[in-house]
């Protein structure tokens, strides 16, 4: 076997191919793994309040949502999944909306609900987390309601502070 060096044109070929390669990777890995790390939020969100609007159909309008649900964990994870007690998701709301984390998470979840003078009963549901572990929380916030007459629903968006943080 005999071995050719390259020619400059050559090495210039593939670092210039390997460049691009690079250029469109990276910033699509970091992309990913950003996304990665906020779909334990968005995912969390949206298990909370399909139950919370599931349970508001078989219940009367002044008590369309479960009470409020301190936030659990009670403190936020810094910078790490965390693996709750057995005990930490027994809280009645919890258990009406059949939520919990079985496994490490890095988010801690919180629900209110309130019946307004209007009659109306309305709910907002919170996840905390600190991923990088500096003490500064994200939140990711979604809100419902039911007005009497009308079916419960989650209103549009959702408030997001501190995304990456």
């Amino acid at each position: 076997m005999t071995w050719r060096s390259w020619s400059a044109l050559e090495l210039s070929a593939a670092f210039a191919v390997g460049g691009s390669v690079l250029a469109v990777a990276v910033p699509a890995f970091f992309r990913n793994l950003s996304a990665s790390k906020l779909s334990e939020p968005i995912e969390g969100l949206d298990r909370l309040v399909t139950s919370a609007v599931a349970y508001a159909e078989s219940r009367p309008q002044e008590i369309s949502f479960p009470p409020p649900a301190p936030l659990t964990p009670a403190q936020v994870p810094r910078g790490v999944r965390a693996v709750d007690p057995p005990e930490s998701w027994e809280h009645l709301t919890w258990r009406s909306l059949d939520f919990r984390f079985e496994g490490p998470h890095a988010f801690a979840f919180q629900f209110t609900s309130e019946l307004d003078a209007s009659k109306a009963m309305r709910f907002v549901a919170t996840a905390h987390g600190d991923l990088d572990g500096d003490g500064a929380l994200s939140t990711f916030e979604v809100r419902g309601e039911r007005i009497p007459g009308e079916p419960a629903r989650v209103l549009p968006g959702m408030f997001v502070d501190r995304e990456v943080e």
